[in-house]
């Protein structure tokens, strides 16, 4: 298991990602309101990790990071059904479930 500031740095960074998706969603028009709502959702839920991290609470962090990268799934199917979807807000949305999947697989 990851120590717990890797995970630190690891959630930090996940939320600069979230923040450029919710960026690039704010900033397209074609973004529909159900994806920028789930990106709103991860970051959030991000919010929600740190304050896990903070607890030292190793179940609970796993339980946050495990909702985030179901949050990315989402956001990622979206994205992938969206003939309309920016290349900029796809390939946000991308980075960010890569950087979850991965710290999930960490995790477990």
């Amino acid at each position: 298991m990851l120590q717990a500031n890797e995970i630190q740095q690891r959630i930090t960074h996940i939320q600069q990602t979230i923040d450029q998706a919710e960026q690039a969603c704010m900033s397209a028009t074609d973004t529909s309101p159900e994806l920028k709502a789930c990106i709103r959702k991860m970051a959030e839920q991000a919010r929600q990790a740190e304050t896990a991290i903070a607890s030292n609470d190793q179940v609970r962090i796993v339980e946050c990071v495990d909702g985030l990268e179901d949050t990315g799934d989402e956001a990622k199917r979206m994205s992938r059904s969206d003939a309309h979807i920016s290349p900029q807000v796809e390939t946000a949305i991308t980075r960010v479930h890569a950087e979850l999947s991965d710290l999930k697989h960490k995790l477990h």
